[in-house]
């Protein structure tokens, strides 16, 4: 989004972005999905998403207030951070609170299948931000900073501003889908579909990576000493469950 439209005043536009991804692992035995549930919660603990949420938060160009985080028993966890576009503190007795008071959030859900050979890790990250800042120019961050089997996106604009002429605007940057946001580099690794509303400035985007490598999959097992069956089955099974998550239906 090259370039500031200038505007009126102060900007109540609320631009939220919700981002969910799912990583699915294929694990034999109920001790592998076990393992796996344990190995994937320490890989994102609570203190590398806040390394996470912060680089964000600079991508957007805003300012870190405040942050929470906690891990929890069995597995999970979750950071908030409270975020401001503009902060002033001018000289003297008087004090002027932060603006455009927005907040980024990330919860994990680490869990396993009962009756199957797979586990999936789901990551849900909510950006609200008040003014000029738009979090879309982070798509491609929050992408590759997870193993993003599917990804789930709505994007949603609400309130309005003004501007110099006093006519309100309800958007104050051009977009026909979140995938116009997203590098072609990254968008070619997904099979992509959009169910949008522009008219409501409401935009949704799901994906689903195109190319399943077993490998990439098995957690403790090793490749190898896999028969050409039993690869096209966890294929098969991979391919199965992502489908479901990504159309959103059992088959």
């Amino acid at each position: 989004m090259a370039g500031k439209l200038k505007l009126y005043g102060f900007n109540n536009l609320t631009k939220a972005l919700s981002f969910n991804i799912y990583d699915v692992c294929f694990a034999k035995t109920p001790a592998e999905r076990q393992e796996y549930i344990a190995y994937i919660d320490e890989q994102y603990n609570s203190q590398r998403l806040t390394n996470i949420l912060t680089t964000l938060t600079d991508m957007i160009g805003a300012k870190v207030l405040n942050i929470a985080r906690q891990d929890y028993e069995p597995q999970g966890a979750s950071v908030t951070v409270l975020i401001a576009e503009e902060m002033q503190l001018p000289a003297g007795e008087t004090q002027l609170a932060h603006l455009d008071k927005s907040h980024v959030t990330v919860h994990t859900y680490p869990e396993y299948h009962p009756g199957t050979s797979l586990a999936t890790f789901r990551v849900d990250i909510d950006v609200a931000t008040c003014g000029v800042i738009s979090p879309l120019n982070t798509l491609d961050y929050l992408i590759g900073s997870f193993d993003s089997d599917i990804i789930t996106m709505d994007y949603r604009v609400r309130g309005f501003t003004r501007d110099m002429d006093g006519h309100k605007l309800f958007l104050d940057h051009d977009i026909s889908s979140i995938r116009d946001f997203i590098s072609p580099e990254v968008l070619a690794c997904y099979r992509a579909v959009d169910m949008n509303l522009p008219a409501a400035n409401l935009f949704h985007t799901r994906m689903m990576v195109r190319q399943i490598d077993v490998e990439n999959y098995l957690f403790r097992e090793d490749a190898g000493q896999l028969s050409r069956q039993e690869r096209w089955n966890i294929e098969r099974t991979l391919r199965r469950e992502m489908l479901e998550i990504f159309e959103g239906s059992e088959r």
